[in-house]
């Protein structure tokens, strides 16, 4: 499948947490298919819309389009070997929380190791990223950034990186606030029997993003170092 933009993220690993987040969003990357949604009386349809067609993962690096003279192929060997000299992320546990107006996965205790796997990431992958064009520049100034946003727009190729990176795995769009309350208060108990504490990050994802916007799992390569 020819694909548009390529990302690494998090992913978990195939189990009760991978499966409940497809049926969760309704899109199973692995199998690259739309999936039938848990019977909650909830409206998931439109409560996941947003996020549904990332699949449950955390943005690590961000989507990018392929510099010239790059390929899926070397992308893929270039993330076994940076994965191969890693070493996994302990974290005491991941919980709900609200980012602004939705609902995500957010890490509890000390950050510092995450944050550090993350800045190395945008890194090593820059020369495989190609320039952004003046229109997505446009797009995302149009939301309004910081001078530090503004930089890591230039220098990455996206606002939310480096000192301004929070580790989240996105559950919901943004939703009024009696609707997150509701929402947060179901998915309490589904979702804390599939968070081991500690939550161990043992691995990153080569993303693939089809015509459709829809991505796609490539590899998911182990952390080993």
């Amino acid at each position: 499948m020819p694909f548009t933009r390529y990302a690494i993220y998090f992913t978990p690993a195939p189990g009760p947490l991978a499966a409940f987040g497809a049926a969760w969003l309704g899109w199973d990357p692995v199998r690259g298919a739309p999936c039938v949604h848990p019977a909650m009386d909830l409206p998931l349809a439109e409560i996941t819309a947003t996020p549904r067609k990332y699949g449950l993962h955390a943005t690590m690096k961000p989507p990018f389009r392929l510099a010239p003279g790059q390929s899926e192929e070397a992308l893929v060997e270039a993330l076994g070997t940076f994965c191969a000299g890693r070493a996994p992320v302990t974290l005491d546990a991941l919980e709900i929380a609200r980012l602004g107006r939705f609902l995500a996965l957010r890490p509890v205790g000390d950050v510092r190791a995450l944050n550090t796997l993350a800045a190395d990431t945008v890194r090593a992958f820059e020369p495989y990223r190609a320039p952004l064009t003046e229109a997505e520049l446009a797009r995302r100034r149009g939301k309004g950034l910081s001078f530090g946003h503004e930089a890591n727009l230039r220098d990455w190729g996206y606002p939310y990186v480096m000192d301004a990176f929070r580790f989240h795995i996105t559950l919901t769009g943004d939703l009024p606030p009696d609707t997150l309350d509701m929402v947060q208060t179901a998915l309490g108990p589904v979702l804390a029997p599939l968070l081991p504490r500690p939550f161990v990050i043992d691995a990153l994802s080569l993303m693939g993003e089809d015509r459709e916007g829809r991505f796609h799992l490539i590899h998911r390569h182990t952390l080993t170092a």
